[in-house]
């Protein structure tokens, strides 16, 4: 009842994982393709990518994730932000989940998290879904097959969409769950279809094993000069900020879009493929990204498409505006084959500021950095949910709180040491709204953006001159070739200045408000860096 390679001394019988019906090792992309097909689990769409639905869950359950409370994790895990579980409940749900398997068809992966041999996990991801694997399959980095006869996991994944936890039974808030062991080195899913829970489960556990080596886990995108690894640039920033598309700029090789550990002499991918967003996704825009929509063995999620052609609807929204696309990264021309690079010379800070207070661009010290990689700050604006009327604050720590499972400070405090020893250059990019707020103004022309940050990152922007800003003391850009002088301005491209100076007092106390629960445990020069009213 077993199928395909795997170590002889490393079957799911050797981990405990008993009476299952069929289990499939490794399958390559086009078994897994026909196995998803044929499984009913979705259909094949325009050039052999993989559409599906991930029905009720089309995104993240955040509030469903726990980490296990254990004595050697007890002290140094972020509870406030990871709800702890007994023990005891998560040895019920194991053996529960396990019972519930019994007699079933699985698809196991075996897999690399991290593109450096020194750092990375082996992780085995057990999974009901057959595109589940192809998605991770894409998604973390594959070993080559010869390495699978001596395979051995570090951390053991078991994804069961049919089972739904008991939250009497086993201590949890719905029949979803995402419960993460690291004494016994496994994660447990349930009632969950949405596979983007198969790779931050695994960023989870990273940010929580790096930092304990030295090694900053980062949740960014990150390129480099084309034929110089030594000069790469990590781009930080919330979903909307631009982090996937800057990142995949044609003139630099892309090392990754979304994970990243930086370590004493460089950076590397957590992962092996992208999953990036496909609402109003467009070929002239976007070209490399696109085309990979209807390549064959992309997974394609939650988009609507046409029954008869099969042609996807990159608009329609009305399934979820977090439609998706994961592909591997050989599918984009530029990517770089290690997924290696050196020390960061520029760190780039992605916000979409849509009360249009911010400048397109502003260069950070360090403690500035550590600051507003704290807040991790953009901004919602009023339609893309439902009772918003008005731009809306989002401040999520570290540019990815939901993944953090040590306290926001440890990576802070990584991210400035990193930046002081090495000299890298840290800039807060804004590709929100100029000359008014969301609804008046208008977004930052692209255009300007692309020009700030190549100068930024061939170094040329440093040299300009610059101003302080009044309310946020950073430096910023008096004049720079090729960009508009207005616009770095961004109280003059308001109709009415006092109204802009009543909007960056109110963004001031938004910022102020929100960094108070950091101020305890940081450094009086971070504190200082904190903006005021002018």
């Amino acid at each position: 009842m077993e199928t395909g390679l795997c170590n002889p001394a490393f079957r799911l019988e050797d981990a405990g994982i008993t009476g299952l019906g069929q289990v499939h090792y490794n399958m390559l992309e086009p078994a897994l393709v026909e196995a998803a097909v044929k499984r009913g689990e979705g259909v094949l769409g325009q050039g052999g990518a993989f559409l599906c639905s991930t029905g009720k869950h089309t995104g993240r359950s955040p509030k469903d994730k726990f980490v296990v409370r254990e004595p050697s994790v007890e002290a140094d895990i972020w509870w406030e932000n990871n709800p702890p579980m007994d023990p005891e409940a998560f040895e019920r749900l194991r053996q529960d989940m396990l019972a519930h398997m019994q007699g079933g068809e699985y698809f196991v992966q075996d897999l690399y998290a991290g593109a450096d041999p020194a750092h990375r996990l082996n992780i085995r991801m057990v999974n009901e879904l057959a595109w589940h694997g192809l998605f991770i399959r894409h998604m973390l980095r594959r070993p080559e097959l010869s390495e699978l006869a001596g395979f051995t996991a570090d951390f053991t994944v078991i994804n069961c969409p049919s089972f739904k936890a008991d939250p009497a039974r086993h201590g949890c808030r719905s029949e979803t769950i995402i419960a993460v062991s690291f004494e016994r080195k496994l994660v447990l899913i349930a009632d969950s279809s949405y596979a983007g829970e198969n790779k931050k489960c695994i960023f989870s556990i990273l940010n929580f094993i790096l930092p304990g080596r030295g090694v900053m886990p980062m949740h960014c995108s990150a390129n480099h000069a084309p034929g110089d690894p030594s000069d790469s640039a990590v781009f930080f920033g919330l979903s909307g900020t631009g982090k996937t598309t800057l990142s995949a700029d044609p003139a630099r090789t892309l090392l990754g879009d979304d994970e990243h550990g930086w370590t004493d002499t460089g950076i590397f991918n957590f992962e092996g493929g992208c999953y990036a967003k496909t609402i109003n996704l467009s070929e002239e825009a976007e070209p490399e990204i696109y085309a990979t929509t209807t390549r064959f063995g992309s997974v394609v999620e939650n988009m609507v498409y046409d029954e008869h052609t099969r042609a996807l609807d990159f608009a329609d929204d009305s399934l979820t505006a977090n439609m998706r696309c994961a592909y591997p990264l050989h599918y984009i021309s530029n990517a770089s084959e290690t997924g290696l690079a050196g020390i960061p010379r520029t760190i780039v800070m992605l916000t979409c500021d849509a009360f249009g207070v911010l400048p397109p661009i502003a260069r950070l010290t360090p403690a500035q950095a550590m600051y507003h990689f704290l807040s991790g700050f953009t901004a919602k604006v009023a339609g893309t949910e439902k009772g918003l009327t008005e731009p809306t604050p989002t401040f999520s720590t570290c540019f990815g709180a939901p993944f953090m499972t040590r306290r926001p400070e440890v990576y802070g405090e990584l991210l400035r040491r990193k930046i002081a020893e090495t000299g890298a250059q840290c800039w807060l990019v804004n590709t929100g709204w100029t000359g008014g707020a969301h609804g008046t103004g208008s977004r930052m022309p692209i255009r300007a953006t692309r020009r700030l940050l190549r100068a930024a990152l061939d170094g040329s922007l440093a040299d300009v001159q610059f101003r302080a800003d009044p309310h946020f003391g950073f430096e910023v850009p008096v004049a720079v070739p090729g960009v508009e002088t207005g616009l770095l301005d961004p109280r003059s491209t308001w109709a009415d200045p006092a109204a802009y100076d009543a909007q960056a007092s109110r963004l001031v106390r938004m910022f102020v408000e929100n960094f108070a629960q950091y101020r305890a445990h940081v450094g009086e020069d971070v504190n200082a860096a904190a903006p005021h009213a002018a």
